[in-house]
């Protein structure tokens, strides 16, 4: 199996509690994902959930051509306010493994995000993933900076 990794930074002006705060909802996380996606959170969780090891979160999402897909994800690791792992339990990669980390820096919060993912169905999959997959996440990725500029300001 073919595995993919991305790493992407951000520095945030904001503090390393708010941006704890923040990041470790797993409602927000629809908050600074593409509409396009149609991203939803299926799972029970109010606004005052936070994460912890062992969760499981579910989403609808729609990652191309309207086609609705289920999800879920689990928080494997958690220290707070430094970082958190999601990997996915079921859905459309045969391997999510996300890592979010956060340091505190000069006038605000440095996010580094880690993922390494793997398309399923062999030598189809490596060509989806050349083809579509890896350019989405990326755009995906893209689309989060812009995201969180316009809730927390530039840096």
């Amino acid at each position: 199996m073919k595995t993919y990794h991305l790493k992407t930074e951000q520095a945030i002006p904001i503090s390393l509690e708010e941006a704890w705060d923040f990041f470790s909802s797993p409602l927000n996380l629809a908050k600074i994902t593409p509409d396009g996606m149609q991203f939803k959170i299926t799972s029970d969780y109010t606004p005052e959930t936070k994460m912890y090891a062992g969760m499981l979160i579910s989403y609808i999402i729609s990652p191309f051509l309207g086609l609705k897909m289920n999800w879920m994800t689990e928080i494997t690791h958690v220290k707070d306010g430094e970082y958190f792992v999601d990997e996915q339990r079921f859905g459309p990669y045969a391997l999510w493994h996300h890592q979010h980390h956060f340091k505190v820096i000069e006038g605000g919060v440095l996010m580094t995000d880690i993922l390494d993912y793997a398309i399923p169905y062999g030598a189809v999959g490596r060509l989806a993933n050349a083809i579509l997959v890896e350019k989405q996440v990326k755009q995906i990725f893209d689309y989060r900076v812009g995201a969180i500029e316009r809730l927390f300001g530039k840096f």
